[in-house]
C-alpha cells in the first residue's frame, strides 16, 4: 500500500497522518476526510520522536560520514582514546574509577572492536529510563582512561575515543551497556541501554501529541483477563452543535450542580471469589422505567454463552451465567454530568447552545480508548476532562457568533456529526490500534446483536489481544446506542477492585483469608522452586561459618562512634518558630471573630480557658497525642494541675477517642459549658478528615457519623462558649458548597521559605509530598521515591496466570512478606550460597532487610532504623506480623530488630528486653514505663506493619529510613487517599542538611509565595519528548543553578555540626546520604523494564549491595573543586571478597549518620505512574482527581487546579466546584443564603502531614488562655501623689468612719491649692503659704508623658467599665440589641439655647435612640425636643441613679470606656456622650444605644474646655426648662435635682475602703451604682458645689475620710450653686484646675470622698490630650519648636494651622522660664495671675487670685511677686485691684488680649505704664493667619 515508494513510508508516520486525517474530518464543514494516503506522500516529511537502536529497520541508504581527521601525534590505536590511554572494558574491569556524581559508567560499541566494549562516564540525564523516556538532547561525558571531562558533543567524544565510524555518530546506536561492579568488584556488562520504546506505548507518540488536550495518562497494573467488562451507552438523539474547533480562553466555571443521582454511586460485588448475582438481581427485577440508561456490566468468568435476549426494553436481559455480571453506573455518570451545560452558555441567541451530542460522546470515548496503553486503566476524571475541553473548543466560537450580526446559510457555519458518520469514524479512529480497540457499528442493528456478537468472538478465542471492544448502534428511526466490552486483563482487574468501598475491600480480603482461599497461593509463594521451600530451610538451616553474617570483630570502629551513640537525644518535643506563628494566627482568627459585630464570641467575658481534643480511634495516636500535651505545659499554663503532679493519666482527662465512650465525654462538657459561661471551651478536633459520615447514613457499629453527631449537635452549635477548631492534613472534604467553615476561619500552614530566605529562622526544613516528587525529576541521585519493578513484575506474574480470583492485595501481600523472608534467610548468613536465595527476593526488598539487620550490629549502642510496610488489611497485617516473627524467631534474630505490629484499635507492644533498650536510652527509671507511640521508638531496629483503611494520625519517629508502601491499594484514586499515604514519609529535615537536588529547578514552588500548592517545575510528561532544544537548555540551566547553589549550600553548612555527627570524620558535610559505599551502580534492575531477572545478574547485584551498610542518596566525587570544603576522602572498591572493610574513618552508628535523611517512598508502579505524572497546568496529576470520596464534583464544567493557586484559592476552587453526598455530615446544611451556613465559632487549621501541628494548636491554648487572663486585667495608672509635704501637720476634721462629711466642719478645712494628681507634674505649682516644694522639684518630661507613665496592671472586677471589644450576653440588649427595637433606630433632635459668653444662639444636637426616649420630653410624641428629664430630689430608688452622666470624648470610639452596665450592676442611668461634629457618624456606628450630643460644627477644633463649658451650661439650662415644666405641672420648682457627673472616658473602676478589715484598711472594687448611690445620698449635699473621689493608687496613705482640693477625671457638679463660674471654653489644658480655683475662690464648697478611689485605664490612643500641630502650607503633623508658636505682628512667618489658644498654652507652658525669669525656680517670688491659671511650666510658681467681690483669696500681704499675668482681664480687674500687689524690680509682665486694640485697651485702662516700661519689639501675636484669629500678648519690665 505505498510502503515501496523510496521506503519513507514508517508505521509512526502512517499512524499520524491516519489520525490527522480523523481530526480534519471533524474539524472540516463538509465531514470530507482528507485523503490520507495524500497526505503520505505529498507533504514533506517529519521528523520522527525516536531514532532506530542500529538504523536497521530503516531501508533508507545510510548517509556517509567522514570523521574529523585527528590531531597531529595524538593515537588513533583501536581501543585507546588519543591520549594514549586504555578504555577496553577487559583492561579496566579491576581498576578503580572516578565516576562523578550524576554519571554513569556506560559501554561503548566499537566497529572495530566487537568483542569488547569501551568504557566512558555519561551524564544520566542523558540516558533514556527503562521505557526508553526523559533523555535529554545531547550529550556530557567523560573520558575514563586519561580523565578529560566536559564533552558535550557525542561526536566530538567519538573522535576523542577513536571509534573510526563511516556513519554519523548517534549516541543511540553506540552508547549500548550499562556497566557495574559484580560481587568480585569487578567492572562488568550489565543490562542494555532502553533506547526504544516498549512497543506499541511508543508507537502512539505522534498520535497522543495530536490528542494532546484530550489526553491525561492514567496507568495500573497488570490483571488477569478471564474478566470482561461492558460500558452501556444507550441515550437519544440530540442536536449536533458541530465537532470541537480550535481552544479557546475565556470559559467561564459558572455551572450548574451536577444532577448526578446518589442511587448511581458503585455497586460492589460481595465476593470476587464466589459472586451471587442472581438473574433476578439483574434482569428480572429491573423495569424499563427504571433501567439506567448507561448500565456497566461486569462478566466475571464465562463458564457458558451468555445470551442478550431481544427485547422493547434498552437493555437486554440476561440469562445463563449471570452470576458473574456486576452492574455500575460509572460512565452513565459521566456522561450525565457532560450533558448538564453551564447557566453562563444558555441565554446566548434564540438557539440556545447545545450540550456534546451522543455521536460526539462516542467518538470521544473511542479516542480516549484508543491513546491508552495496555497497562493503563480508563478513568473517569479523563473522560469528563476529554468533554470539557471538547466542548469549549467547538462552543466559544459560536458564543462569540453572537455577539455578530447573523448571516442566514453562512457557509462556515458547523454541520453536526450524523448518526450514519459515527461507525466509520470511529473504525477510522480504533484501526491505529491494531486490535487494542475493536469497533462493532456496521450491520450492527441492535445492541443485543452486537453484544452476541462480541460474546461469540470471545468465547472463540479472536479477543485475545483486544482490550475494548465498542458496539454502536445506529439504526434509522431509533435512538443511538453504544456499548463498551472492556477484555483487557488489567483494566478488568483494577475496575472491579474500584468497584468495592474501601471497608468493603477489607471484608472481601478477610473474606478470602477466613475461608482459605488464600491457602494456595501461599504455598505457592513458599516454594523457591528447585531452591526448595521456605519452611523446609528454615527447619534445616545449617549455620555455615565461611558465610555467615558480618561480626562487629570484623571492623574496627573508630572510637567517636561511642561519643555519637551514648548522646541519645530526643527534640520531636520542641516548639518551633513556625509553630509560634501558626499559634499566633490562630489567636488572631480567634480574636477576629470576638471583633466582628456579629456578636458571636466574647473574649472578654472568659476567665479561663478549657478543652478536649478529639482524635480518631487509635491507641497510639490517643496515647501520642498525650505525650505532646503532657510535655507541652499547656496544662500548668492553663491553671488545671500543678507543675509537680501532671501525669499522663491526668492529661487524658482532655483527650478522647472517637468512639463509642466519646458520647459521654462530650455530653459532660455541654453540661458543664452550660453552667460555666465564663469558661471559653476549645473542642480541638484532631484528623478532622477522616470522619464527616452523616449520622443518618452511618450504622453503630462502623464507628462512623460520631463526630456529625457530637459537634454539629445543637448543644454544641447554639453554646456560645465552645468553639471548634478542625485540624487536618487534608481539607478538601471539608471545603465544599455546604460547609460550616467560613472562608476566613482557615488558617493554612505557612511557607517556611520564600524566595529562599528563611522567614521563621527554622532548624529544621519540611520534606514532604513535593520534595518526594522532586527527587523523582532529579537526574544526581537515586530518587526517594520510587517502585521496585521486579516485585511489580512477580506479583504481575501470579495476578495475570495463577489467582485470578484472588484480591489484588492478598497476591502483593503474600508476595512481599515471601520477599522479606527470603532477604532475611539470605542477609541471616545460615544458608551456603548454592541455595541462591537473591534471586527470589527484589534488590529493594534485600537492600532494606540489609540496612536494618546491619545498622544495630555495627553500632555500638545497638542504633537502627525504622522500616515502615503499610498493610491496610488488619488480616493480612496480622498474617504477616505472625509470618516474619516466625521466621526472625527461627533464624535467631530475635534480640537484632523488633517486629511490631501496627493495630490503631490496639496499644503498642514491643519486647520486653527492647522496652529496656529504650529506658536505657532515654533514661527512664520508672520500673513500669512502656512505650506508648511510634516516637518513643526513635533509633529502635524494627519493621513496624502499620494496618488500617487509613492512617490515623500516628507519627512516625526521625529513625524512619524505609516507608514501603508497594501493597496500599491502587483503586482508591481520592486525593485525599493518596495523600495521607504519602503522607507517611513526612519529615523534618535539618537545615543545613537540606538535600541538595530541592536546590535547584524542581524546589522553585517550595521557595516562592507562601501557601503555593505542591508541585514540581519538571512539566514533561511521558510521550512529549518533543526535541524542542530551548526546553532541554533551559533544563541543563536548571541543573548548573543546582551545583551552584550546591556549592554554597556546602561553604555555609561546612563548619556546622550537629550532636548526632562526629567532629573528626571526613564526612562532615552534613547529608549523611554521602555514605561510604561504593560507587558502582546497583540500581539498574530499579529502573529495569524487563520482566524477568536473570539469575546472575541478581545474584551478583545482591552480593553488591551486600557490601554497604545503607544505599547511597548522594555520590560525590573526592576530587570534586565544588567539595574542596567537604574533605571526602577517596572510597576505594571491595575485590574479591565480599565483606565490607572501613575505607575511611566514618561512623559506625548508621542512625547517627541518617538521623536527617528523608526516607525512602516504595509505591506500586501504578501509583507511581500516576502520582509522578503531571497534568495540563503543571501539578501532580493526583490534585485533580476527586478530593474524597464523600464528595462529589459540582460539575464537569470545571478548571483545573492552577500550578500557582494559594492554598487560600485552592479553598475557594473547592468550595465551588464539589457538593457534598448523602453520607457526608454537610449534606444537612444546606440553605438558601450561603453565609448562614458557616458556623460562626469554628475554625480549620491546615497543614502538611507530620509538619507540627498538634504543637502548633498546643501552643495556640496556652496563649489563648494568657490572653484571656491579659483581657481581664487592664493597666491602671500607679502613681504617687506629688507636692506632698510631709511635714505639714495632719488634723482629723472627720472621724474615719464618717459617711458624709458635715459642711460646717468642711468650712473650717483648708482648701489645698497644691495639685498632687500625678499627670500635672509637668505644669506649674500653685503658691499656697503653707507649703514647702521639695529642692528637686517634679522632673520635666515630654509631649508623651501620659504613655510613660507608672501603671499597674489589675484584673478586671465584675463592676468594671468596658469598651466596644465587651459583648455579653447581659450587654446586649444594653448595647443596642433590644428585640422591640432595631439596632442604630435613633433620631436626630436640634436644641437651642442662648448664652451671654458665646454671643449668639448655639444649636446642638441630641442623638437618641428610640429605647431612650423616656429620658426626655417633647412637645409631642415624635415631636421638638423640649428638655432632659430631671428627677426630684425626694426621689430615690435602689436601682436608678439620678444624677446625669456626661462623658466628653474624641478619638476614642472604640476603645472609650462607654459600657458602664456592669459598673451600673444593671442600674437605670442616664448616659450622655459629648461628640464633636465630624465624629459624630463613627461613634454612632459603635454605640448605636447611647445618646450623644453632638457639639456645634465652630467647636470641632476646641479642646476639653469648650466641651465642658457647653455640658455646664446647657445642663443648667436644661434644669431652669424642668423647673418651669415641674411649675406648669403644679410641682415645687426647687426641687428638681440640680446635680451632674463629669466622667473621663478612661474610667475603669471603683473602689472602696473597708475600714472593718482585719489587717486594717483594705480597698476593693464596688459597683459605680454603689459609689454614686452613696454620694447621692449625702444629706447636705446641695450645700456643696463640686464633690469627687480620689485617684487610686497603691502607695497613698489614707488618713482623712474628706478633704478639699483639686478634683479630677470624675466628678458631681452642682449646677444650680455654680452657675456664675463657668468652665472657660477656650482651654484646651489645666482647665480643671483653673475651674476648681475660681470655683473655691467663688465661695464654693469643693469636697473629695477620700473612701472611693476611681481607676483610670492607660489608653494610648485619642483623647484630649492628643495635640496636632500642623503648618498652613502642608497640613500634615510638622516638627516645629515651641519658640514658634508665636510671631511679632505683621512679620513673615510660617504660620500654623492649630487654635490660637493651644498654640499659646503650648508657648508659655515651654517658653515661661525665658517670659518670667526671675520666677524661674523662685517659689517665694511666684507670678500673679489674675482670675485665671495658666500653665507657665514646672520651673515657674503661679498665684492665682480673683478679682470678684467678695471673693477668698489667700494672703498676699508681704509677698513680692516677680510678674503679673492677665489674660482677658475684665472689668473686675481695676487699676486698684492691682494697686494691692507689690512687684519685684524687673518683674515681667504678660498681657493677653484677643486683639491688638483690646491689648491696648487693656494697658490703658488699667493704667500700667505707670508702673511698667513697654516697647514695641515686646508685642506678640501667636503663629495664626489673620483668618484664623491670633491671641495678642504684651510684654513689659516692672519700673
Amino acid at each position: 500500500m505505498g510502503n515501496s515508494y523510496a521506503g519513507q513510508l514508517r508505521t509512526t508516520r502512517f499512524e499520524e497522518v491516519l489520525h490527522n486525517s480523523i481530526e480534519a474530518s471533524l474539524r472540516s464543514d463538509t465531514i470530507i476526510p482528507r485523503p490520507v494516503f495524500s497526505q503520505l506522500y505529498l507533504e514533506t516529511e517529519q521528523p520522527l520522536a525516536r531514532d532506530d537502536e542500529d538504523g536497521s529497520e530503516s531501508n533508507s541508504p545510510p548517509i556517509p560520514y567522514q570523521m574529523k581527521p585527528p590531531p597531529e601525534g595524538c593515537c588513533t590505536t583501536d581501543g585507546f582514546c588519543q591520549a594514549g590511554k586504555d578504555l577496553r572494558l577487559s583492561s579496566l574491569a579491576s581498576d578503580p574509577l572516578d565516576v562523578p556524581p550524576g554519571f554513569m559508567l556506560v559501554g561503548v560499541k566499537s566497529p572495530s572492536l566487537p568483542e569488547n566494549l569501551l568504557v566512558c562516564a555519561v551524564d544520566r540525564r542523558f540516558l533514556p529510563d527503562e521505557r526508553g523516556r526523559y533523555a535529554l538532547l545531547g550529550f556530557s561525558g567523560n573520558c575514563m582512561g586519561c580523565g578529560e571531562k566536559g564533552f558535550r558533543y557525542f561526536t566530538e567524544f567519538s573522535n576523542h575515543i577513536n571509534l573510526k565510524l563511516n556513519t554519523q555518530p548517534k549516541k543511540q546506536k553506540h552508547l549500548k551497556y550499562y556497566l557495574y561492579r559484580n560481587s568480585q568488584g569487578l567492572l562488568v556488562r550489565g543490562a542494555p541501554i532502553c533506547w526504544r520504546g516498549n512497543g506499541k506505548r511508543c508507537t502512539h507518540v505522534n498520535v497522543v501529541r495530536q490528542f494532546k488536550s484530550n489526553y491525561i495518562p492514567v496507568e495500573c497494573v497488570k490483571l488477569n483477563k478471564l474478566f470482561l467488562f461492558l460500558f452501556i451507552h444507550l441515550s437519544g438523539v440530540h442536536v449536533n452543535t458541530g465537532p470541537p474547533k480550535k481552544r479557546h480562553k475565556g470559559w467561564s466555571p459558572e455551572s450548574s450542580t451536577s444532577s448526578l443521582p446518589e442511587s448511581t454511586a458503585k455497586t460492589p460485588p460481595s465476593s470476587l471469589a464466589s459472586s451471587t448475582l442472581s438473574v433476578s438481581s439483574v434482569a428480572t427485577n429491573v423495569s424499563f422505567s427504571l433501567i439506567p440508561r448507561y448500565v456497566y456490566i461486569f462478566l466475571y468468568f464465562i463458564c457458558a454463552l451468555l445470551l442478550m435476549c431481544a427485547g422493547h426494553g434498552p437493555l437486554p436481559q440476561l440469562t445463563g451465567n449471570v452470576s458473574d455480571v456486576l452492574v455500575s453506573s460509572l460512565l452513565q455518570s459521566c456522561y450525565l454530568s457532560s450533558q448538564t451545560l453551564p447557566r453562563v452558555y444558555q441565554h446566548y441567541g434564540p438557539s440556545p447552545i447545545q450540550p456534546l451530542s451522543t455521536e460526539m460522546q462516542i467518538l470521544l470515548t473511542v479516542y480516549y480508548l484508543v491513546q491508552l496503553g495496555s497497562d493503563q486503566v480508563p478513568l473517569v476524571e479523563d473522560l469528563e476532562q476529554i468533554f470539557m475541553r471538547s466542548w469549549r473548543e467547538s462552543h466559544l466560537s459560536e458564543i462569540r457568533q453572537y455577539h455578530q450580526p447573523q448571516t442566514t446559510g453562512t457557509p462556515g457555519s458547523p454541520q453536526p456529526l450524523t448518526p450514519s458518520q459515527l461507525p466509520w469514524l470511529a473504525q477510522l479512529a480504533a484501526s491505529s490500534y491494531g486490535e487494542g480497540v475493536v469497533v462493532l457499528g456496521k450491520d450492527v442493528g441492535s445492541l443485543t446483536q452486537g453484544l452476541h456478537l462480541t460474546f461469540s468472538r470471545l468465547m472463540e478465542g479472536r479477543l485475545e489481544n483486544t482490550n475494548y471492544v465498542v458496539i454502536i448502534v445506529t439504526a434509522p428511526g431509533q435512538e443511538t446506542q453504544s456499548c463498551v466490552v472492556v477484555t483487557g486483563k488489567h483494566q478488568c482487574r483494577a475496575l472491579a477492585e474500584s468497584m468495592f468501598s474501601p471497608s468493603q475491600g477489607l471484608k472481601e480480603i478477610a473474606h478470602q483469608l477466613s475461608t482459605g482461599v488464600a491457602q494456595e497461593l501461599i504455598h505457592y509463594c513458599n516454594s523457591l522452586g528447585q531452591d526448595g521451600d521456605i519452611d523446609s530451610l528454615l527447619d534445616n538451616a545449617i549455620l555455615d561459618s565461611s558465610d555467615k553474617w558480618i561480626h562487629q570483630s570484623q571492623v574496627t570502629w573508630p572510637k567517636i562512634c561511642f561519643c555519637i551513640c551514648v548522646e541519645y537525644s530526643v527534640d520531636w518535643r520542641e516548639v518551633r518558630p513556625i509553630q509560634l506563628a501558626v499559634a499566633r494566627k490562630l489567636l488572631s482568627h480567634v480574636c477576629a471573630i470576638a471583633d466582628s459585630s456579629t456578636q458571636n464570641l466574647d473574649l472578654g467575658s472568659f476567665d479561663r480557658v478549657s478543652f478536649l481534643i478529639l482524635v480518631p480511634p487509635s491507641e497510639v495516636t490517643f496515647q501520642q497525642t498525650i505525650l505532646h500535651l503532657w510535655s507541652s505545659g499547656v496544662l500548668q499554663e492553663l491553671g488545671s494541675l500543678d507543675q509537680a503532679c501532671v501525669s499522663h493519666r491526668e492529661a487524658e482527662r482532655y483527650v478522647v477517642k472517637m468512639d463509642h465512650s466519646a458520647q459521654a465525654r462530650i455530653d459532660s462538657l455541654i453540661r458543664e459549658a452550660h453552667s460555666n459561661s465564663y469558661t471559653l471551651y476549645i473542642l480541638v478536633h484532631d484528623h478532622a478528615h477522616w470522619d464527616i459520615s452523616s449520622a443518618t447514613y452511618s450504622s453503630s457499629d462502623s464507628g462512623l457519623g460520631l463526630v456529625d453527631q457530637l459537634l454539629n449537635s445543637r448543644q454544641v452549635r447554639d453554646a456560645t462558649n465552645i468553639l471548634i477548631l478542625h485540624v487536618t492534613s487534608f481539607p478538601f472534604a471539608l471545603q465544599t458548597q455546604c460547609t460550616r467553615i467560613s472562608p476566613y476561619n482557615e488558617i493554612h500552614w505557612p511557607s517556611a521559605f520564600s524566595n529562599d530566605v528563611d522567614l521563621y529562622h527554622e532548624r529544621t526544613r519540611y520534606f514532604g509530598v513535593s520534595e518526594l516528587l522532586e527527587s523523582t525529576h532529579s537526574g544526581n541521585s537515586l530518587p526517594l521515591m520510587r517502585y521496585d519493578s521486579s516485585f511489580e513484575s512477580m506479583a504481575a506474574t501470579l495476578e495475570e496466570r495463577l489467582f485470578p480470583k484472588l484480591h489484588s492485595a492478598v497476591i502483593r501481600t503474600t508476595v512481599l512478606i515471601q520477599h522479606y523472608c527470603v532477604a532475611l534467610m539470605a542477609v541471616s548468613g545460615r544458608f551456603n550460597r548454592s541455595h541462591n536465595l537473591q534471586k527470589h527476593t527484589s534488590v529493594e526488598t534485600m537492600e532494606i532487610v540489609q540496612s536494618l539487620v546491619n545498622a544495630a550490629q555495627q553500632c555500638p549502642a545497638h542504633h537502627g532504623h525504622m522500616v515502615l510496610v503499610r498493610i491496610p488489611s488488619l488480616a493480612l497485617a496480622a498474617w504477616a506480623h505472625q509470618r516474619l516473627s516466625r521466621v526472625r524467631k527461627q533464624l535467631g534474630l530475635e534480640e537484632n530488630f523488633e517486629i511490631i505490629l501496627g493495630n490503631p484499635k490496639q496499644a503498642l507492644s514491643i519486647g520486653q528486653s527492647f522496652t529496656d533498650q529504650i529506658k536505657k536510652w532515654l533514661k527512664i527509671q520508672d520500673a513500669d514505663w512502656v512505650p506508648c507511640t511510634y516516637l518513643e521508638l526513635e533509633a529502635l531496629p524494627c519493621i513496624l506493619i502499620l494496618s488500617g483503611a487509613e492512617p490515623l494520625g500516628e507519627s512516625l519517629p526521625r529513625s524512619l529510613k524505609y516507608c514501603d508502601l508497594r501493597v496500599i491499594s491502587c483503586s482508591y484514586l481520592q486525593r485525599t487517599t493518596l495523600e495521607q499515604e504519602l503522607g507517611l514519609a513526612a519529615y523534618l529535615v535539618k537545615k543545613e542538611s537540606r538535600p541538595p537536588q530541592n536546590l535547584g529547578s524542581g524546589s522553585d514552588l517550595l521557595e516562592s509565595d507562601a501557601e503555593k500548592l505542591s508541585s514540581t517545575d519538571n512539566e514533561e510528561e511521558e510521550g512529549q519528548d518533543n526535541g524542542k532544544i530551548s526546553q532541554k537548555l533551559y533544563f541543563i540551566s536548571k541543573e548548573i543553578d543546582k551545583l551552584i547553589l550546591f556549592g554554597k549550600m556546602i561553604n555555609s553548612s561546612s563548619q556546622s555540626q550537629t550532636h548526632l555527627q562526629p567532629q573528626c570524620s571526613s564526612q562532615s558535610f552534613p547529608c549523611p546520604q554521602t555514605a561510604p559505599e561504593s560507587q558502582t551502580q546497583p540500581y539498574a534492575p530499579c529502573y529495569s523494564q524487563s520482566q524477568q531477572i536473570s539469575q546472575l545478574q541478581s545474584q551478583t547485584q545482591i552480593q553488591l549491595l551486600s557490601q554497604t551498610n545503607s544505599q547511597p542518596y548522594l555520590q560525590m566525587p573526592p576530587q570534586q573543586p565544588l567539595l574542596s570544603q567537604m574533605q571526602i576522602r577517596s572510597k576505594s572498591t571491595s575485590s574479591g571478597s565480599s565483606s565490607p572493610r572501613a575505607s575511611s574513618p566514618d561512623p559506625s552508628c548508621s542512625w547517627a549518620r541518617g538521623a536527617s535523611r528523608p526516607p525512602s517512598v516504595l509505591l506500586p508502579r501504578a501509583l507511581y505512574n500516576v502520582i509522578t505524572a503531571s497534568d495540563s497546568s503543571g501539578l501532580p496529576r493526583c490534585t485533580s482527581f476527586l478530593p474524597h470520596m464523600s464528595v462529589a464534583w459540582a460539575s464537569s464544567f470545571r478548571p483545573l487546579l492552577s500550578k500557582m493557586m494559594t492554598c487560600t484559592e485552592q479553598s475557594l476552587y473547592y468550595r465551588q466546584w464539589t457538593v457534598p453526598r448523602s453520607c457526608h455530615m454537610d449534606s444537612s446544611n444546606r440553605t438558601e443564603g450561603r453565609s448562614d451556613n458557616f458556623h460562626p465559632r469554628r475554625l480549620l487549621l491546615s497543614g502538611p502531614p507530620q509538619v507540627g501541628k498538634t504543637g502548633a494548636y498546643l501552643h495556640f491554648l496556652g496563649i489563648l488562655s494568657r490572653m484571656l487572663i491579659r483581657l481581664m486585667e487592664v493597666d491602671i495608672y500607679d502613681e504617687e501623689d506629688i507636692n506632698c509635704n510631709s511635714q505639714t501637720e495632719e488634723v482629723q476634721y472627720h472621724p474615719a468612719s464618717a459617711p458624709w462629711p458635715n459642711p460646717e466642719i468642711a468650712r473650717t478645712m483648708p482648701f489645698d491649692y497644691t495639685i498632687h494628681d500625678s499627670k500635672y507634674d509637668d505644669i506649674s505649682t500653685i503658691y499656697c503659704p503653707g507649703y514647702k516644694p521639695n529642692s528637686e522639684g517634679n522632673p520635666v518630661r515630654q509631649e508623651d508623658v501620659y504613655l510613660r507613665r507608672r501603671t499597674a496592671r489589675i484584673k478586671l472586677s465584675k463592676y468594671a467599665a468596658y469598651n466596644t471589644y465587651h459583648h455579653c450576653e447581659q450587654c446586649h440588649q444594653y448595647l443596642g440589641f433590644n428585640s422591640r427595637y432595631q439596632m442604630c433606630e435613633s433620631t436626630l433632635h436640634a436644641f437651642t439655647f442662648t448664652h451671654l459668653l458665646l454671643g449668639e444662639e448655639i444649636q446642638l444636637y441630641f442623638i437618641i435612640p428610640k429605647s431612650k426616649e423616656q429620658y426626655f420630653s417633647f412637645s409631642q410624641p415624635g415631636g421638638q425636643l423640649e428638655s432632659m428629664r430631671l428627677p426630684l430630689t425626694s426621689d430615690w430608688s435602689p436601682d436608678c441613679i439620678k444624677s446625669p452622666i456626661f462623658t466628653p470624648t474624641t478619638g476614642r470610639h472604640e476603645h472609650g470606656l462607654f459600657n458602664l452596665y456592669h459598673a451600673m450592676d444593671g442600674a437605670s442611668h442616664l448616659h450622655i456622650l459629648v461628640v464633636k461634629e465630624y465624629e459624630m457618624a463613627v461613634y454612632k456606628k459603635y454605640w448605636p444605644n447611647h445618646i450623644m450630643l453632638v457639639l456645634p460644627t465652630v467647636f470641632n477644633g476646641a479642646g476639653i474646655g469648650a466641651a465642658h463649658f457647653l455640658i455646664k451650661e446647657l445642663s443648667y439650662h436644661n434644669l431652669e426648662l424642668e423647673r418651669s415644666r415641674r411649675l406648669e405641672g403644679g410641682g415645687p420648682a426647687g426641687d428638681v435635682w440640680p446635680f451632674i457627673i463629669l466622667a473621663d472616658d478612661s474610667c475603669v473602676m471603683w473602689n472602696t475602703v473597708d475600714l472593718e478589715a482585719r489587717n486594717g484598711p483594705l480597698e476593693h472594687a464596688v459597683s459605680l451604682k454603689q459609689v454614686l448611690q452613696h454620694m447621692e445620698a449625702c444629706p447636705d449635699l446641695s450645700y456643696y458645689g463640686l464633690c469627687g473621689i480620689r485617684k487610686w493608687s497603691s502607695r497613698n496613705v489614707l488618713r482623712e475620710p474628706f478633704s478639699r482640693g483639686h478634683l479630677h477625671d470624675f466628678f458631681l457638679l452642682n449646677v444650680d450653686r455654680s452657675q456664675n463660674v463657668q468652665y472657660d471654653q477656650n482651654r484646651f489644658t489645666c482647665h480643671d484646675v483653673d475651674f476648681t480655683l475660681r470655683l473655691h475662690s467663688a465661695g464654693l464648697l469643693v469636697c473629695r470622698f477620700n473612701n472611693f478611689s476611681v481607676m483610670k485605664k492607660q489608653i494610648a490612643i485619642g483623647g484630649y490630650r492628643t495635640f496636632i500641630i500642623k503648618t498652613k502650607m502642608t497640613d500634615v503633623p510638622t516638627s516645629v519648636s515651641p519658640s514658634q508658636y508665636i510671631c511679632a505682628p505683621d512679620s513673615k512667618h510660617l504660620f500654623l494651622a492649630t487654635p490660637a489658644q493651644l498654640l499659646l498654652e503650648k508657648y508659655l507652658q515651654h517658653n515661661s522660664h525665658k517670659l518670667f525669669p526671675l520666677s524661674t525656680k523662685n517659689y517665694t517670688h511666684p507670678v500673679l495671675s489674675v482670675d485665671c491659671y495658666l500653665n507657665l511650666g514646672p520651673e515657674v510658681t503661679v498665684c492665682f487670685v480673683s478679682s470678684r467681690p467678695h471673693s477668698v483669696n489667700i494672703s498676699t500681704a508681704g509677698l513680692l511677686f516677680s510678674g503679673l499675668l492677665l489674660c482677658f482681664a475684665d472689668s473686675f480687674v481695676t487699676p486698684g485691684f492691682l494697686k494691692k500687689f507689690t512687684f519685684l524690680k524687673g518683674a515681667t509682665l504678660c498681657v493677653i488680649s484677643a486683639d491688638r486694640s483690646s491689648l491696648r485697651e487693656t494697658v490703658g485702662r488699667l493704667e500700667l505704664e505707670e508702673e511698667w516700661r513697654f516697647r514695641l519689639s515686646d508685642e506678640f501675636q501667636t503663629a495664626n493667619a489673620k483668618e484664623d484669629r491670633p491671641l495678642f500678648f504684651l510684654t513689659g519690665k516692672h519700673i
